[in-house]
């Protein structure tokens, strides 16, 4: 069930108390998919079944996503594969997927990843942060970074344990 007491303009999937999340341009093709201002926690087997629905390059997100949190919860037992289906943005995990717009403000500890340059600049954020370098921003102060596109051709191996260092380096 979503849950509809988010600030206006927040709609994904993820834990409503999020303190990380990741921000993107575009959404999954599908009909259960949050609309306006919900944020819908995951259950085990959404995932799939997205990534049945839309094909390959919400599993690519997905995983990635799914990558980028085991790496940073070392605590968890298993996979990155069992992370994604038993963790990833589900109640509790304290992460969201978003489509809409960062609310940054002094506030907010969550840190925020928006993946895409194309995507940070058509939101106006790119301007706000200092290239850490030829593929990431960061502005320390928002926590916001901004990172390689979801996909990987883009993110590769290398590049996601950069973005590992960031994060840490921000926490």
């Amino acid at each position: 069930m979503p849950i509809r007491n988010m600030p206006p303009n927040h709609s994904g999937y993820g834990d409503p108390a999020f303190e990380f999340a990741v921000y993107i341009g575009n959404t999954p093709g599908v009909y259960e998919h949050p609309r306006h201002s919900d944020l819908q926690p995951m259950k085990p087997g959404d995932i799939a079944s997205i990534v049945q629905q839309t094909g390959n390059h919400w599993r690519k997100i997905f995983n990635l996503y799914a990558k980028l949190m085991h790496q940073l919860e070392p605590g968890f037992e298993g996979e990155w594969q069992q992370y994604r289906e038993g963790r990833l943005l589900q109640r509790g995990s304290k992460q969201a997927l978003l489509f809409s717009q960062p609310l940054l403000g002094k506030s907010s500890k969550a840190i925020h990843l928006i993946t895409g340059k194309s995507y940070a600049e058509h939101l106006g954020l790119l301007a706000r942060c200092d290239a850490v370098n030829e593929h990431f921003y960061l502005n320390r102060t928002a926590k916001l970074i901004v990172s390689p596109y979801f996909d990987y051709r883009q993110l590769s191996n290398r590049k996601l344990e950069t973005l590992v260092e960031i994060i840490r380096s921000i926490r």
